[in-house]
């Protein structure tokens, strides 16, 4: 099957969204599905305000050895609550960790984490809950395999801002010379800023080779623009957040067999691509948290390979970041002004 550059590039992961509807709702739930068996998993919790669940079953030297899926949601830590409608569509397939004799005596262990957009839609208390959870498995569940994800103002990124622009979902992969392929989802939604102050150049773009930078008069207007926004935004219910808060979640996965130790190294290099793409990052209000999964039986190579899966993660992060903020749209409402970076440049 042909790559479609995102995350679903790493044979067996699906990708499924949903937003919560109605006057003054702008969040919503991401939930990345693993084929049956599961997943090894892993995590990397940077950020100083994070939201997070069952993170600790995925330590190297607890139990629990494969999950079944990842919840990434808005809604703070009122939205972790889509979690458990996750884990009640895996019970009812008997997916889960074997903890009696009958084959549905499972417990699914289906690690969450949030970020914060309370407020940005103009209702503090929209936020996701189980319901919400179910409906974003069910369509990663009825997404095709390998088929393209949906990126941009979707899903857990339905409400993420970044310094002031409209953030998002996106996806990237990489394929290794090896054959192995690394992928990554990330949900970006920062205090700090995806933009180069000084030229208007997404920072993600620098590592890409060459840019093309804007005229200095788009860039001018692009930045009143901006704080025209961020004046009308303090005025309205997402400005009454302060300081504001924020945090970037992220998935990397490869289809190298890993084991539960390798896994963390992954999703601690792949910090390393956020930090490019994002500045400042990993501040005390973030809860930025990078999730690791290997959801494949490839060989990882000796050391050499295995450095080069741990870079090929982190620059997808930096693709995906990059993508999220391309691929969002501008939004103008009674939680606040955010304009995507497409309408600034």
């Amino acid at each position: 099957m042909d790559r479609v550059d995102a995350l679903t590039d790493v044979a067996g992961l699906r990708v499924g969204h949903a937003e919560l509807a109605g006057d003054g709702a702008l969040t919503g739930t991401t939930v990345v599905l693993a084929a049956e068996g599961g997943a090894v998993a892993a995590v990397d919790v940077r950020g100083g305000g994070p939201g997070t669940r069952e993170t600790d079953a995925l330590d190297p030297l607890n139990l629990v050895q494969r999950i079944d899926a990842v919840v990434l949601t808005g809604g703070s830590a009122f939205g972790l609550d889509a979690a458990s409608g996750v884990v009640g569509w895996l019970e009812e397939r008997g997916r889960g960790v074997p903890v009696g004799r009958e084959p549905g005596q499972v417990v699914p262990v289906v690690p969450a984490a949030a970020l914060f957009d309370l407020g940005r839609g103009g209702d503090w208390r929209a936020r996701p809950d189980a319901a919400l959870g179910r409906a974003a498995v069910v369509a990663a569940a009825a997404s095709e395999p390998g088929g393209p994800v949906v990126q941009g103002s979707v899903g857990a990124g339905t409400g993420a801002v970044c310094g002031g622009l409209r953030g998002g979902v996106g996806s990237a992969s990489v394929r290794l010379p090896s054959g192995v392929t690394v992928g990554a989802l990330t949900v970006v939604n920062a205090v700090g800023s995806a933009v180069d102050p000084l030229t208007g150049v997404l920072y993600g773009r620098m590592y890409a080779g060459r840019v093309a930078y804007p005229a200095a008069e788009v860039h001018e207007a692009a930045r009143e623009r901006l704080a025209r926004a961020a004046r009308q935004t303090r005025e309205r219910t997402a400005g009454s957040v302060r300081p504001p808060l924020n945090t970037t979640l992220a998935v990397v996965a490869t289809d190298a067999r890993l084991t539960k130790a390798q896994a963390r190294k992954l999703a601690g290099t792949a910090h390393d691509g956020l930090a490019r793409a994002v500045r400042p990052v990993h501040l005390m209000n973030d809860g930025d948290t990078v999730f690791a999964l290997s959801a494949g039986d490839r060989d990882p190579g000796d050391l050499e390979g295995f450095n080069a899966l741990l870079a090929a993660g982190a620059d997808a992060v930096t693709a995906a970041v990059v993508r999220a903020m391309l691929k969002a749209t501008g939004t103008d409402g009674p939680g606040g002004a955010f304009p995507a970076y497409r309408d600034l440049y």
